[in-house]
């Protein structure tokens, strides 16, 4: 009996660390697909250089207090980015789920939200 029962142990110990780098690809994919989905709805206006209105409108506002561009920001956090998405803010628009479905805005957070 106790060399079942440490036949068990050992491979469950086994196969907690092998559970560690499937979520870290998970997270990986979700940040990835985060970045394609942040490059296709919001880079028109969030993207770096001339000609995006709403980095333009966070430069105004910051003052250069905070970064105008979001992927340069540190302080957002997931709940942020998904309100602002969801109801918008100033001449930004808010994104229906018909848009921009909960996985792809939760993908969005984790891409924007520091690691």
């Amino acid at each position: 009996m106790r060399s079942i029962l440490g036949v068990w142990v050992v491979a469950c110990g086994l196969l907690v660390p092998a559970a560690q780098p499937l979520a870290q690809d998970r997270e990986e994919a979700t940040i990835r697909r985060g970045d394609e989905v942040y490059q296709y709805w919001c880079a028109t206006c969030h993207g770096a250089g001339p000609g995006h209105p709403g980095t333009a409108a966070l430069r105004a506002k910051y003052k250069g207090a905070r970064p105008a561009v979001l992927e340069e920001r540190t302080d957002l956090t997931p709940r942020s980015v998904r309100f602002y998405v969801r109801n918008g803010v100033s001449i930004m628009p808010f994104f229906r789920k018909t848009e921009v479905s909960d996985a792809d805005l939760d993908a969005i957070a984790a891409y924007l939200t520091p690691r």
